[in-house]
């Protein structure tokens, strides 16, 4: 069982994912925070595996309330799915420096948020498919803390190269291994792999890169 958090300012919003994940047979409500201390402090009783988090709440926003939630945690931190209205600006990288697991627009489609919890409870990363290039030009505007090398792409291999270019969509470890007809475990050990040659350190640097390297397309997605 997935215990999920449910933090949002709006009680019609907040209500409406908690409803959702009470009606999902693997999921339940860890419990509901009306604001970003309120969450701090939840997090800490209950304990869930994954905090659906309003970006933009009065008391403290969804960003440092993950950055709090992550610091105050043991050696499992919950995952945190970020959440707001808005397909842009620098939440999506700020939530990726406070260590979030993926953002999602509030508008995705009960199924796919649904999907999203699974996805970031099993150890993956995940951002919707709208905001992956703001995710890449917030991201490499910080060149000066960021610098990766490409030096190093001339010795992947062609799997590893297209799992790069798959990760660059935007899409799930298991939504690569659907589409190479592999194991998820292939696909972990071919990204971990391709980040070792290329020193990266994070998901979101195997995004960034992708686009830089000019192996997905800003304005196509692909």
């Amino acid at each position: 069982m997935i215990k999920v958090l449910v933090v949002d300012d709006q009680i019609l919003v907040r209500a409406g994912f908690a409803a959702l994940i009470r009606a999902t047979p693997d999921l339940e409500v860890a419990g509901e925070a009306s604001g970003g201390e309120e969450a701090v402090a939840l997090a800490g009783t209950t304990r869930p595996d994954v905090i659906l988090m309003d970006v933009r709440m009065p008391d403290l926003n969804g960003i440092a309330a993950t950055e709090r939630i992550l610091a105050a945690t043991g050696p499992v931190p919950p995952k945190v799915l970020i959440l707001t209205t808005f397909d842009l600006d620098e939440y999506v990288y700020d939530a990726l420096r406070a260590g979030a697991s993926g953002f999602l627009l509030k508008d995705t489609p009960p199924e796919r948020l649904i999907a999203a919890v699974r996805t970031i409870a099993a150890g993956d990363m995940l951002f919707a498919p709208t905001v992956t290039r703001r995710l890449v030009e917030a991201y490499t505007r910080e060149k000066d803390t960021t610098l990766v090398s490409w030096a190093g792409l001339d010795t992947l291999t062609a799997r590893e190269t297209e799992v790069l270019r798959m990760v660059g969509r935007a899409l799930s470890n298991g939504e690569i291994a659907d589409e190479l007809c592999v194991s998820e475990a292939t696909v972990k050990t071919h990204l971990n792999r391709t980040m070792a040659k290329l020193g990266l350190s994070s998901r979101a640097q195997v995004v960034a890169l992708a686009y830089e390297s000019g192996l997905v397309s800003p304005r196509h997605g692909r």
